[in-house]
């Protein structure tokens, strides 16, 4: 009873709810049209507002009534189709790459030629199945393209999780219903669709603007946070953000290495060859030091040809990454900008085990270790002393007073020996 009664609910006023379907996706298109026109540099936005455009057209040439104005239905099938190409060429602009509109043609010049083939009746299993493998493409080709562009914010995450799903789910669970539920399909078919497509229209909206949202607030975290450049971070943002991996290592007893960098004879290199050239020497430093770390490593600009790296390993694997970082920009740096410069940089390095207020200490350190390098003949690294009150201070300490202890008595020995040798003389 309970079944008949949903049938007939959803058989009831399918054309009024496709009507209202479309004009509620047309509204959308004409909001991101809106979004568009202020922001006229999202260009991403025309291409989206033109798909909601398409699909609300797609709708209403499904709900027109016959034989007045519905036109063929693969007509309309088709358009829906340009409007996922049209999706998939918006996120593609979004995320900075090239448009390619031949693929967003694509899907709907293959499937008015594939209609036109026997054993594609209208409402037929395969006709739905067809368009189902059609949406697919597009729906993984998106949720690679937002996948590939995620970034580290809720809002990312959830667009590249949701805005596939949701592209999906209009389109491919007719499919399933026509499996399933046949009778649904013959008695309420336009009605599922107008539901799916208010779900869909609707939430994708409102993640395609959550995303052009987080794209302006990332933009201008990066601009306050990031040296103009060399494009690291600049000296405010790594001290804070190095004072948090600082304080979350030594909340577990885990070690962190700093590194200092000073390019050697920097101002030689403005002399010599003007600071534009300098200012590529920095840029070229930059890039090998961001090639040189990893994920979890962070790199910055402290100011002038003064660089640094917080890296959340002990005292060894810093070094390999300093040896690799030198050793590579020893090798970038022999011409730069057709210049025979020969630049290279000194590196000192600092490693503290245990929790301490801030990074002052640390960063002592490494700039000390930094001007012994510098004193040592420059392109190197120099290790600074152990963390004093540390654990490794005081193993080092006791191998020295051993090393001494033994010394001493070496030195008593030799001693005792040349005096009894004097007394047998």
């Amino acid at each position: 009873m309970a079944d008949a009664t949903a049938l007939r609910l959803l058989s009831l006023d399918g054309p009024t709810l496709s009507f209202v379907a479309a004009c509620v996706v047309g509204l959308l298109g004409l909001f991101l049209i809106f979004a568009w026109l202020q922001q006229r540099n999202v260009r991403a936005l025309a291409w989206w507002a033109t798909a909601y455009l398409l699909g609300a057209a797609a709708n209403v040439m499904w709900g027109a009534p016959a034989p007045t104005f519905r036109l063929p239905p693969e007509i309309a099938e088709a358009v829906l189709f340009l409007a996922c190409g049209m999706i998939w060429n918006g996120v593609r602009l979004f995320n900075g790459r090239r448009p390619w509109p031949v693929a967003a043609f694509a899907g709907a010049i293959v499937w008015l030629i594939a209609c036109q083939l026997p054993g594609m009746p209208e409402g037929s299993t395969v006709r739905i199945a067809a368009g189902a493998i059609v949406v697919a493409i597009y729906t993984f080709f998106i949720a690679l393209e937002l996948w590939s562009e995620r970034r580290k914010s809720l809002y990312s995450r959830t667009a590249a999780i949701v805005v596939p799903c949701l592209h999906a789910a209009i389109f491919l669970l007719p499919l399933a219903i026509k499996a399933f539920l046949p009778e649904v399909i013959a008695t309420g078919w336009q009605t599922v669709l107008a539901l799916e497509t208010f779900i869909y229209a609707i939430g994708a909206a409102f993640i395609v603007m959550l995303t052009v949202q987080d794209r302006h607030v990332h933009f201008y975290r990066k601009v306050a946070t990031t040296d103009h450049l060399t494009g690291l971070l600049n000296r405010g943002a790594f001290l804070a953000a190095a004072n948090e991996m600082y304080a979350r290592q030594g909340a577990v007893g885990e070690p962190v290495t700093l590194l200092m960098f000073d390019l050697d004879h920097f101002k030689s290199i403005n002399d010599r060859f003007g600071h534009g050239v300098g200012d590529s020497a920095l840029r070229v430093f930059a890039g090998v030091a961001a090639r040189s770390m990893r994920a979890t490593d962070l790199v910055g600009r402290l100011g002038g040809e003064e660089f640094a790296a917080l890296i959340p390993e002990p005292t060894e694997g810093a070094l390999m990454v300093a040896e690799r970082l030198r050793a590579a920009f020893e090798a970038a740096g022999l011409v730069i900008d057709g210049h025979a410069m020969n630049a290279t940089v000194s590196i000192g390095v600092a490693t503290s085990y245990r929790m301490v207020p801030d990074l002052d200490a640390l960063i002592l350190r490494a700039d000390t270790a930094l001007y012994a390098a510098k004193h040592g003949g420059r392109n190197r690294y120099s290790v600074a002393d152990e963390e004093p009150g540390s654990e490794q201070a005081r193993v080092a300490a006791a191998a020295r007073n051993g090393q001494i202890a033994k010394l001493g008595a070496v030195k008593r020995k030799l001693a005792a020996r040349r005096a009894r040798l004097a007394g047998a003389g």
